[in-house]
Parts: structure tokens; sequence; C-alpha cells
């Protein structure tokens, strides 16, 4: 395993605790040595923590979580993809970043269950702690953030791709999760395959051109989607979407600056914002 994924899946573990403090006290606004003595760190340890897994100062570090940030990413991104809209460019989203192309099942396929793939899988640190990982020969076909053991994830996944045969291997997940999470994108590039309706995979092509530190809102994500007025159905696709991260629901938030809600959870939502942003502000 990494030592790097490793230290910063072990980071993160302090840093969502760090959060759901702040979340929970937002409105007192806690002091750095408020936080640390929540999370059972001296404030020394926790500046380092922060610094060492985002690259940023914890001060910086917060900035990215409070809704005058969020306000402020809405606002620049909507202008953005809004010319790419008006021009009919594409958007440069998602090529700034990681070079990710999908491609989507067949119908005959997703009719089998899976019938005649084979699924190579396994759990893997990652920045934001552990995932589940699971790819085909033709591209990464899962990501799931576990909570505790990723049983529950593993069962998803086996639930989707019921004829499907599947070889467990933790060491190649490792692996894969280094090239997703790597800092060193120039030459990465990654497959996807997507299982998913028509309008499921028209939602999730239009979250890749979303970039990195960019906030959209599910009105714009409809828009770039292709259905402006299909808001109710966007956010059911985004609630089907089985690729966390490179995928990337977590930078659709309400348009009156409001995280709202993520399936791995809200508090990992706020931290993959940040830590994404920290990045971002570091280039």
């Amino acid at each position: 395993m990494s030592s790097a994924l490793h230290q910063q899946s072990k980071q993160y573990e302090t840093i969502a605790r760090a959060i759901e403090y702040i979340r929970a006290h937002a409105k007192d606004q806690p002091s750095l040595a408020e936080i640390a003595e929540a999370v059972n760190l001296s404030e020394h340890h926790l500046q380092r923590i922060f610094t060492e897994w985002a690259g940023i100062s914890p001060k910086r570090f917060l900035q990215f979580l409070t809704k005058e940030h969020a306000k402020q990413a809405l606002s620049q991104s909507k202008d953005v993809l809004t010319t790419t809209l008006e021009t009919g460019l594409s958007s440069p989203g998602r090529l700034h970043d990681l070079m990710v192309s999908c491609e989507a099942m067949t119908p005959g396929e997703i009719k089998s269950h899976g019938k005649g793939i084979c699924i190579t899988y396994g759990i893997s640190e990652t920045p934001f702690g552990k995932a589940l990982i699971g790819w085909t020969r033709r591209g990464i076909c899962h990501l799931s953030f576990c909570e505790i053991d990723c049983l529950s994830e593993e069962e998803d996944l086996f639930s989707q791709w019921p004829e499907a045969v599947f070889v467990h291997q933790d060491s190649d997940a490792e692996k894969m999760s280094e090239q997703i999470f790597s800092e060193r994108r120039e030459n990465l590039k990654l497959h996807l395959l997507l299982n998913g309706t028509n309008f499921q995979i028209k939602v999730w092509e239009a979250l890749l051109n979303i970039a990195p530190s960019e906030l959209v809102s599910y009105d714009t994500l409809a828009k770039l989607a292709g259905s402006p007025s299909a808001l109710r159905a966007v956010g059911s696709a985004m609630a089907a979407n089985k690729i966390a991260y490179l995928i990337p629901c977590h930078r659709v938030i309400r348009k009156e600056g409001s995280f709202g809600n993520y399936r791995w959870g809200n508090d990992r939502k706020l931290a993959i914002h940040a830590w994404e942003a920290a990045r971002h502000a570091n280039e």
C-alpha cells in the first residue's frame, strides 16, 4: 500500500471530525483552538495535519467551507459555463484535470445483468478514507467511499451486476487508487464504463465537464445536460451515480450556496471540495 495514501486516509479521519464540529457550531465561528480541542489534538498538531493533507493552512482551508465562498464559486462557474453554452464550445473543465473518457454499456449488456463481464474489485485507502473500486477491461465501473468495513458497498456492487464474474484484488485496487488521486495529472488517462439510462448518462457526462474547484447549481447542471426543466430527474441521476469523485456529484450544490446532501456523506462532500479548491489554489 502507498504510504502517502495511507497517511492521507488516516489524516482524513481527523479532517472529517473537524468538519463535523465546524458544521455543528457554524453560528459560533469556532476558533482553531476550539476545533483542536474538539478533536482531542493540540492546535499545533491539527495545524500540521491540515497543512500536510490539504497543502494549505487550516484558516485557508476553512474559508473554502463557507457559504460565502460557495456563492462566489457558483457565480464564477456560472459565468464560465454560460459562455460555454452560448458559444457552443466544449466545456474546458475536465480537460484541465484528469483525462477521463467514458463509454456506456449497451442495452443488451444491461439486460443481461453483466453476464460475460469480469469485474475486478478491491478496497483501498484514498485521501477521503477507504473506498471500494471496481473495474473491467473496458474501464472503471464503480467507486464508492466506505464508512466502516465496505460490506454494504460490496453488496451494492454485486447487486448491480448479478451475473458478472467477480475477482477480489486489493493490491490492484491500491494501484488504481494511486492513479485516480495522483497529483501528477498531466499524463493520466482514465476510462469509465457507465451503466445507466440515456438520460442518466447525459447528466454524468455533463458532470465530467465541471472543473475541479468549480461549483454549479442543479439548474446549471440541468442546462449542461440539455434538459433545463428536468431538475428532479437530474437529482435522481446524481443519486444513481455509482462512480464517486471521478463523476463529480460533489461539485453540485444548491443555488443559495448550501452544499446539500451527498450519497457518501455531507462532511466528505465538503472535504473533497475544499481539498480540490486547495490544490487549485496551489497551482
